[in-house]
């Protein structure tokens, strides 16, 4: 590891580090301080930079004599600004709420400090984590996307600025940023993580995403923001999977290029050892993209009644004419048949996998595009109506060169085989 920066480790490499008393929590600090320094100017991941309280949650750590019974001691974290912060304040992405300070950290922020982790700042969001962007720019190419609506946390990370980074998905704020910037993005089954002190956009289907950039990382951190003892890392764990490969999904609007990335991933997972084989995805499951859209913007609109009717001209025409426009359009009766068709698919989602361990399909149309728009959201709006666990992994890439992710999915509630697969596949699918 000689002349190997600190802020490349990984959480569970600083973790076993500190542990072994080679490096210090404050160390980690200023290498990841330093790294923000150079790359942050052209980023512009941080909507708040916490440098001095993080150097004193460091310091703490490093007198407490406690580091070595942490799960993260000393692994420095991002925080979308949709997520509240005690000591920092919390702006969800609006001038509306520009310099507000929460009373208390949300439940994952509490969780991620007690087991050791240290908040380096607030991350860039869009516009209530919706559609309009944020001034994040993508780190592999500052005139492309990061993808949104967790466009900071994303950035951050892939800037290796830090390992760590909390971010929100509501229909693919996630896994979208997480294959444009080239990371690891995850999300839970739905429910699994408590989203208690983050702002809501749509509670049907909000839920508390990851950014890390190994597998073993997230699933060290899932169990933290959860609130129970890691396991073993998935990477020991690994195994050649059962994988359901949905290749004709959403196809027609895959960018040139993506489609043959995923057949040749398969390729080489297969010639691996892997079991792949094609499901179709049924068209009873394949509107559900567009029932997705009726339960979020309904949701959307009477949880942000306030802003709508005290704020008109502060929010931006993109959110108004959008996602407002199609809540305020959206009648009862339209929402409730929603969650009705919603409900029926989650009952049948098990039936997909069939005899596989896990589904593989694109996390994104391809490439960050170039400008500001988030990207298309429609390659994770099913599965985020299932509610099931997601996980982008950065196998892929498109004609510029730039990051595609792959997505792996599980059943509800199996985390575990999911990542153990997605370790598995992150040895064995590179190109």
């Amino acid at each position: 590891m000689t002349g190997q920066r600190l802020s490349d480790l990984t959480a569970t490499e600083t973790a076993r580090r500190i542990a072994q008393g080679s490096i210090t929590a404050r160390s980690v600090v200023e290498a990841c301080l330093e790294q923000v320094a150079q790359r942050e100017p052209e980023v512009l991941a941080f909507e708040y930079l916490d440098a001095d309280g993080a150097r004193r949650a460091a310091d703490r750590l490093d007198a407490s004599g406690k580091a070595a019974t942490l799960p993260i001691p000393g692994a420095c974290f991002a925080v979308k600004d949709i997520i509240d912060t005690a000591d920092m304040p919390t702006g969800y992405g609006s001038p509306i709420h520009a310099g507000h300070r929460p009373s208390a950290d949300a439940a994952c922020v509490a969780l991620s400090r007690k087991a050791g982790g240290i908040a380096l700042g607030k991350a860039v969001t869009t516009e209530f984590a919706n559609v309009h962007p944020g001034k994040t720019r993508n780190p592999h190419d500052p005139d492309r996307t990061p993808g949104g609506s967790s466009s900071g946390s994303a950035a951050a990370v892939a800037a290796r600025m830090l390992p760590l980074a909390l971010g929100t998905q509501t229909t693919s704020s996630t896994i979208r940023p997480a294959s444009f910037c080239g990371v690891v993005g995850f999300v839970p089954t739905y429910g699994t993580i408590s989203v208690s002190g983050v702002r809501a956009a749509a509670g049907s289907l909000d839920r508390v995403g990851l950014f890390a950039r190994s597998v073993d990382d997230i699933a060290l951190y899932a169990a933290v923001v959860r609130g129970v003892t890691p396991g073993d890392a998935p990477s020991g764990q690994a195994f050649a999977p059962r994988i359901g490969f949905c290749g004709e999904f959403l196809a027609g609007r895959m960018d040139a290029g993506t489609g043959d990335a995923l057949t040749g991933l398969t390729r080489r997972i297969a010639t691996a050892g892997a079991s792949v084989g094609t499901v179709a995805v049924p068209s009873s499951f394949t509107r559900l993209t567009e029932e997705h859209r009726w339960i979020s913007s309904f949701e959307f609109v009477r949880n942000f009644t306030y802003e709508i009717e005290n704020h008109w001209d502060r929010i931006s025409t993109t959110l108004r004419e959008g996602r407002i426009s199609h809540g305020q359009s959206c009648p009862p009766e339209q929402y409730l048949e929603a969650q009705r068709l919603a409900k029926e698919a989650r009952a049948r989602a098990d039936a997909l996998f069939g005899d596989h361990d896990v589904l593989l399909a694109a996390s994104a149309a391809g490439e960050a595009p170039k400008g500001s728009a988030t990207g298309d959201f429609a390659f994770c709006a099913l599965w985020t109506v299932l509610g099931l666990p997601a996980v982008s992994l950065p196998l892929m890439s498109g004609p510029s060169g730039l990051p595609i992710g792959a997505q792996l999915l599980g059943r509800p509630g199996d985390e575990a085989r999911l990542l153990a697969a997605a370790a598995w596949i992150m040895t064995h699918g590179a190109g």
